[in-house]
């Protein structure tokens, strides 16, 4: 049985998008010294992103990779412990450079969260799930 995650994500500027992710307080390092990727660490479980150079990146799949300007390829969902954390997730998305996509503001009643495009326009979902409104 598998023991690790790591998801791999192609970016255009490695270093442009750890300054990025760790101006938004993910946990950032460049493993065994190689600076063509990065990576990042969220979380209590320590779920790995691995951000690589498009051109690494399309050398792993074989395959062409998504304009994220037309689509989407994936949404990454991260918990926040609060509203005001959602608040200042999104807002420390768009002073790192990111975009909003979804305002923050509540969802069925027991969900609050936003949604923001990181540099290369990968989507990320910011939610606080409130589970006593549940």
């Amino acid at each position: 049985m598998p023991k690790q995650l790591w998801i791999n994500l192609p970016v255009k500027d490695t270093n442009k998008s750890k300054e990025f992710y760790s101006k938004l307080g993910f946990s950032t390092n460049t493993p065994h010294g190689n600076s063509d990727h990065v990576q990042l660490v969220i979380g209590d479980n320590n779920a790995n992103i691995m951000l690589f150079p498009v051109a690494t990146f399309e050398s792993f799949t074989k395959h062409e990779i998504a304009d994220t300007k037309q689509a989407t390829e994936v949404l990454f969902s991260i918990d926040a412990e609060s509203r005001e954390e959602v608040d200042e997730i999104a807002k420390r998305a768009v002073e790192a450079g990111g975009a909003i996509f979804g305002e923050p503001s509540e969802s069925q009643g027991w969900m609050y969260g936003c949604g923001f495009t990181d540099l290369d326009g990968h989507r990320w979902n910011v939610l606080y799930m409130d589970m006593s409104k549940m």
